[in-house]
């Protein structure tokens, strides 16, 4: 796993009282799968950035490459 790889995954927490223990997007209220559905139903970067401001690109790409990586059953986690 590249640098910039493990970079991006320091976006995704898991919190044990925070969205059922779901791994969130820098400890907020969204979850990884919350990202891949807006991206699923076809939203783009662009619409899901405008819709909500408080995410940021990393944040999207650190749930597709949590998501790839998790597939693959090789996930580092970074909870606090």
């Amino acid at each position: 796993m590249s640098l910039d790889e493990e970079i991006l995954l320091q976006r995704i927490t898991v919190k044990p009282g925070l969205m059922s223990g779901k791994p969130t997007i820098r400890n907020m209220r969204f979850t990884v799968s919350d990202i891949l559905e807006m991206l699923a139903s076809g939203m783009t970067e662009a619409n899901i950035l405008e819709q909500h401001p408080i995410l940021e690109v990393g944040d999207i790409q650190a749930a597709l490459l949590y998501a790839s990586l998790r597939l693959k059953n090789t996930v580092v986690i970074h909870a606090d």
